[in-house]
């Protein structure tokens, strides 16, 4: 039986509210984080991650805690994102301006996420729901992601950075 369990992770900077435990890998948290970076009038977000579909997952927090505090969004629904680039970076840009599409299509707001990336690929979930003004009182809306200081990079071994800056 797949059972469903509430749960909220600090990790860093970051939050994760309401993930299944199933899908979590409790060995190694100390790599799993989000960040803000300033730049001029628009934001910069940071993801880090044992991997680059964890730092993807990371930086999609930070994206969305630009605009509402993550820990107000409920996970009541699923959107499935797939896309295809030649190079990681490009392949986080697209990521990052799919989850604002669907934000601004469907009128959500998503406070987690999962990432599996193989051979050019990025099959990704977002979780969340219909968004309030009352209740998230979002602060900006973002327009999209930019190259402006992007990178999606190894650090060291075990330790990826995906960042860039987003157009608010």
């Amino acid at each position: 039986m797949d059972e469903w369990w509430q749960i909220t992770l600090c990790i860093g900077v970051g939050l994760i509210e309401g993930v299944r435990l199933s899908n979590v890998d409790f060995s190694d948290f100390s790599h799993l984080r989000w960040e803000h970076f300033p730049h001029d009038a628009d934001m910069g977000i940071r993801g880090f991650g044992p991997t680059p579909a964890k730092a993807f997952e990371q930086a999609a927090l930070a994206m969305t805690a630009v605009i509402a505090d993550l820990g107000l969004v409920r996970l009541e629904k699923e959107i499935e994102i797939e896309l295809e680039a030649p190079k990681l970076d490009l392949l986080f840009i697209d990521w990052i301006n799919a989850l604002v599409f669907e934000m601004a299509d469907r009128r959500m707001v998503f406070g987690a996420f999962n990432v599996d990336i193989g051979n050019g690929r990025l099959k990704g979930r977002a979780f969340g729901e219909t968004i309030s003004r009352e209740r998230h009182a979002p602060a900006v809306e973002v327009k999209g992601a930019t190259f402006t200081e992007l990178a999606v990079v190894e650090d060291r071994p075990g330790l990826w950075r995906a960042q860039c800056v987003i157009d608010v």
